[in-house]
């Protein structure tokens, strides 16, 4: 079999690198093929802002379906349910009486024909109610979608009840009563409920039930507790036709493996898949009508998938031949598997989209994912590793400003959020848009970061502003021990939990940084961790957080404002749903008060991710002025 080549065309004049072209939206983000292959939905770009949208790959006169995606609100995900509907869940943070802030979560279902918007229980009044647990294999617009009808937990409908849902009338049958403890349920390919997983938050207990294909009633299988460290088996996937599960597990040595078990008998059948060493699990590709497990994708700076079914083995296999050292991978296919997309980018690109069909054999391009860009090479990027002073590796993203030689560069050192995140080698906007002027940006994966292993996330447990940003401050260390950096000219910057580690870098080593940046930054851990959206789960949350630190008081940058002595820049979006922006407000007053240089950029109509392209523009740019204001970059040589 051959791959047709993959050719874009290259402008003949790049535009100049502005902090617009940075700020572009992607294309299309969460994008997904329609059963049939010939469609496709997700969050697309107009106007500067993101819709959710549908439209032909091949009918360019067919019209496109675009909604606007409701004030306030978040696009968790986006799944087409049959060839002319989409089912779309969406997030968004509320204050109930009281003023406790509440995550509340709700579905849409749009049809393309005539672009009705239909919402999927809202009637039910309930704190979580757009669980989709299941979609219809036969072509009807049938669902299966769980949902909360009270927010008391002493009142039955507390606890999710599962619905047969018409995504185009909005008719709900209920499937599955809700069962005490039980706040997320799953269901086999052919829609039938099979699993339910219980938690007890003043335990901290979980519990798995089951039933078999032949069964109506449910027994418990497993249990355990979240306080002795115990996981349960929770399967990803029921193997058709027994009473056997695919399920993840840690092996002593720390490996993570895939196997078959007996639910029934928690008997291990056999091991499906074992990770390479130093790698991990992140998520698991099924098959649509969840029959098989077909790929494994790995954690590690540069995100493969390995592919368990052999015909997309062997199709990954080819794609990588055919784009030399690009790297193409597969975004989404349709239900048979016979057409997908494909994005071909590398750390330096944002990518470019294309549409394969296995009949024709080539690749067929669609559209840059930013358009300002194209295919063209920004600054480069490369995975390092660095000793922290403990001698703990820690690994990270260098991009460093193309055409310089990397000498004596100012930098910006960028945590990534979470902290329980990872950066990896996929293009990131931030740190391209910031490496264009002039600087060497480093962004470390530092102690407690996913992706390294179950010892290296244990590692950050009590480090939590102390030997996690130790890991921080080392990045900058190394960077001029090896004679890239010019310590003198150094700032940190960052956004989420990255935003923390800027100001609390600076409040907790005032002499390293020249100046910091945080992006909707959380100032005071007390108040964030107090505030989880009153999940079901929320006491585990605070156990999680307890174990970071043992004193939030000491790690917060709201209570070190007198130790900092460098110029702060904060930047919150008003509408951000994810950290409130009075974090930012009351870092902003307390350095105000404490004569402190700072600067505070609100943005009304900003989320927690910069969503809309008019947002991210004010970002970027407040950015890049505060940086030519209080650590330079060396102008650019002259053209020759």
């Amino acid at each position: 079999m051959g791959i047709g080549p993959a050719q874009a065309q290259t402008p003949v004049s790049p535009p100049e690198l502005t902090a617009q072209t940075f700020a572009k939206l992607p294309f299309v983000s969460k994008v997904t093929l329609s059963p049939k292959g010939d469609r496709i939905a997700g969050l697309f770009a107009v106007g500067g802002q993101q819709v959710i949208s549908m439209r032909s790959l091949f009918d360019a006169n067919e019209k496109q379906v675009v909604i606007g995606v409701p004030d306030g609100t978040e696009v968790d995900w986006v799944r087409w349910v049959n060839d002319d509907n989409i089912v779309v869940g969406l997030r968004v943070l509320l204050t109930i009486e009281g003023g406790d802030r509440w995550y509340v979560s709700r579905a849409l279902g749009i049809n393309r024909l005539t672009g009705k918007l239909t919402k999927l229980l809202w009637d039910k009044n309930g704190q979580d109610g757009a669980d989709l647990i299941w979609t219809a294999q036969d072509g009807s617009p049938e669902i299966l979608l769980a949902a909360q009808s009270s927010i008391y937990s002493n009142e039955e409908g507390f606890w999710p009840i599962v619905y047969r849902v018409n995504v185009e009338k909005g008719r709900a049958i209920p499937e599955v009563k809700g069962r005490a403890g039980v706040m997320n349920w799953s269901a086999d390919g052919s829609g039938k409920v099979r699993l339910g997983l219980a938690y007890n938050d003043l335990k901290r207990t979980f519990q798995l039930i089951y039933r078999s294909e032949s069964e109506w009633s449910f027994k418990t299988v497993d249990r355990a507790s979240t306080r002795a460290d115990q996981r349960l088996d929770v399967p990803v996937l029921l193997v058709p036709g027994t009473d056997h599960g695919l399920v993840e597990r840690t092996e002593r040595d720390g490996t993570q493996t895939i196997h078959e078990i007996d639910l029934l008998t928690d008997a291990d059948i056999r091991t499906v898949y074992t990770a390479p060493a130093g790698s991990r699990i992140d998520d698991e590709w099924i098959s649509s009508d969840r029959s098989s497990l077909l790929g494994i994708e790995l954690s590690g700076v540069d995100g493969r998938v390995h592919w368990v079914a052999p015909d997309l083995a062997l199709l990954q296999a080819d794609f990588d031949k055919s784009v030399g050292s690009r790297r193409l991978r597969i975004a989404d296919f349709n239900r048979d598997r016979s057409r997908m997309l494909v994005i071909i980018d590398r750390p330096e690109n944002p990518g470019l989209l294309y549409f394969y069909d296995t009949a024709v054999g080539k690749l067929s391009y669609i559209a840059p994912i930013n358009d300002m860009i194209g295919p063209r090479s920004l600054s480069p990027v490369k995975a390092i590793k660095y000793k922290a002073r403990d001698g703990l590796e820690i690994e990270a993203i260098l991009t460093l400003p193309k055409g310089r030689a990397a000498k004596n560069l100012p930098v910006v050192v960028f945590p990534h959020g979470g902290p329980w995140g990872q950066d990896t080698l996929h293009y990131d906007y931030q740190a391209q848009y910031i490496s264009s002027l002039g600087y060497a940006v480093i962004q470390p994966n530092f102690r407690g970061s996913t992706g390294y292993g179950e010892t290296f996330l244990d590692a950050g447990q009590g480090q939590f502003g102390l030997a996690m940003q130790d890991d921080v401050s080392d990045a900058l260390h190394w960077l001029v021990t090896q004679g890239i950096a010019d310590p003198k000219r150094a700032c940190i910057a960052g956004a989420s939990y990255g935003g923390y580690a800027a100001m609390w870098g600076v409040a907790r080593e005032p002499d390293l940084f020249r100046c910091a940046i945080s992006v909707s930054g959380v100032a005071s851990l007390s108040r964030e961790v107090s505030s989880f959206g009153d999940s079901i789960m929320g006491g585990k949350f605070r156990d999680d957080w307890k174990k970071m630190t043992p004193d939030f008081a000491a790690v917060s940058p709201l209570l070190a404002v007198d130790r900092i002595k460098t110029p702060l820049l904060l930047i919150h979006g008003k509408k951000d749903v994810t950290v409130d922006v009075g974090q930012s407000v009351s870092m902003f007053n307390r350095m105000k008060g404490a004569g402190k240089a700072v600067e505070f950029v609100q943005v009304p109509e900003a989320d927690h991710y910069f969503t809309r392209e008019a947002d991210r523009l004010v970002m970027l740019n407040a950015i890049g002025a505060f940086l030519t204001k209080h650590n330079p970059a060396d102008p650019p040589a002259p053209a020759h």
